[in-house]
């Protein structure tokens, strides 16, 4: 892990690891909800660098909550792999923060691109506020990263494909007590069709879900790609995903 410095402020940061057997498929290859653990440990792991981590959030009674996101895979990494990670945020408005990912095999060739969308929230009241400047001034803002920036919105869809509904476990509740987001990618790819293997993800996040919840998982095919989304029992969203076999 490491921090690169640029005017005298923390800028992009790095975090190499290894493709752990435990991490992959019967594919030998890392799943899909373990890559996007990839990027939310490696964002964390800066916030905790720069002294506005998880100790930091808690004492404020805040925290970021993902809104959105968009990974594009080029190709997805192998068991023992080495594989970098490296993030930075490239715009803060607002109580909003945008950041870019990139993941890289050992020869720097670029396995996933992502994008995510972050509301900075109070967590006592449940509420976005505006980003405290302290958090802010912490980050270098950098140029965001090349690729293809669709609308962060994805569209709802009534479909009559529905599975049975699924009660939430204690095992994926995280720190903001609510659903992890890669659990909701776990989730979906049981409903994709087999040997399905996503060239692009995108998510939007509209309403986190608690212990004990009750997600209703609903499917629709389209021409391009599969759409799945957990609503709760009147059914109003908690999350819309689309995946598409090739980028889009």
């Amino acid at each position: 892990m490491n921090q690169q410095e640029q005017n005298g402020k923390p800028a992009i940061y790095t975090y190499e690891t290894t493709v752990r057997y435990s991490e992959c498929s019967a594919s030998g290859q890392a799943g899909l909800s373990h890559i996007l653990d990839y990027l939310q440990d490696t964002c964390t792991f800066q916030a905790e660098e720069l002294g506005i981590g998880l100790s930091y959030m808690q004492k404020h009674q805040a925290g970021w909550v993902l809104n959105s996101w968009q990974a594009d895979l080029v190709r997805y990494p192998c068991f023992g792999e080495k594989i970098l990670i490296t993030t930075w945020p490239y715009d803060f408005y607002g109580f909003m923060g945008f950041r870019n990912f990139l993941v890289t095999d050992a020869a720097g060739e670029p396995l996933v691109r992502a994008n995510s969308v972050w509301v900075f929230m109070d967590m006592r009241k449940n509420r976005p506020v505006k980003i405290d400047a302290e958090i802010a001034n912490a980050y270098q803002v950098h140029e965001r990263l090349e690729m293809e920036y669709p609308d962060r919105k994805l569209q709802d869809f009534e479909t009559d494909r529905q599975e049975p509904p699924f009660q939430i476990p204690r095992y994926f509740i995280d720190t903001n007590h609510h659903v992890n987001n890669a659990k909701y990618i776990l989730l979906a790819e049981e409903l994709l069709p087999e040997n399905f293997q996503a060239a692009r993800v995108r998510v939007e996040y509209k309403k986190p879900a608690m212990y004990g919840d009750l997600l209703y998982p609903y499917i629709q095919d389209y021409a391009d790609h599969q759409a799945v989304k957990f609503s709760d029992p009147e059914g109003k969203p908690y999350v819309l995903m689309e995946f598409y076999p090739e980028n889009k």
